[in-house]
């Protein structure tokens, strides 16, 4: 099975939530209702690159729905890897998109996605060069929490939260690094970190 983009990994996720609940095989545009997608066209585009990678069975005959072949279960165990995130200075996002496996007890309860640390601005928190963090894309951030904060559309960086009457601060959790203090309104919060993983 082939790596798959967030949109993919949104939409086989929606399918198998619904065979785990018992429903039947969602149809197109059922899907594209659920997902709030506008164009059915890209769905197709979507599915079949599903199909392709071994994710569903091809669309033939008068089946009502989408259906899961049977080995796509074990991808209900993976979270999207996103890309890098900076630990020190802001990186750019990255585009590509790849299944990571990731147990249950550490997801939080929402859309979540890993990302590859780089840098060491966070090493006193024990987040180091080269881990990975699961994040959690929908949890409310709160102060003193680690979170992915999205710098002026374009930059992302791992920091401790803290909000202030006037603006933001991004706290490093290393001496040799000084925390941003940026306005609230240069900063979006895309995310809490839930957990890690490491290999030695």
């Amino acid at each position: 099975m082939t790596a798959l983009t967030r949109r993919q990994s949104e939409i086989l996720a929606f399918l198998q939530d619904a065979a785990d609940d018992g429903e039947p095989a969602p149809t197109l545009d059922e899907v594209c209702r659920a997902l709030g997608l506008r164009s059915r066209g890209s769905l197709h585009k979507h599915v079949q690159a599903l199909v392709e990678a071994g994710y569903l069975e091809p669309l033939e005959g008068r089946r009502r729905g989408l259906q899961l072949c049977a080995s796509a279960g074990r991808e209900r165990d993976t979270l999207p890897l996103l890309g890098r995130i900076a630990a020190g200075r802001p990186l750019a996002p990255a585009e590509r998109a790849e299944p990571v496996t990731v147990p249950d007890w550490l997801r939080g309860r929402g859309n979540g996605y890993v990302l590859e640390v780089h840098g060491d601005s966070m090493n006193e928190d024990g987040i180091l060069d080269g881990d990975l963090v699961v994040v959690d894309g929908e949890a409310r951030p709160r102060d003193g929490q680690v979170v992915v904060a999205l710098i002026d559309d374009t930059e992302v960086t791992l920091k401790r939260l803290e909000r202030y009457a006037h603006g933001v601060r991004l706290h490093p959790a290393n001496a040799n690094h000084s925390p941003m203090e940026l306005s609230a309104e240069r900063v979006a919060i895309q995310g809490v970190v839930v957990g890690q993983m490491r290999r030695y």
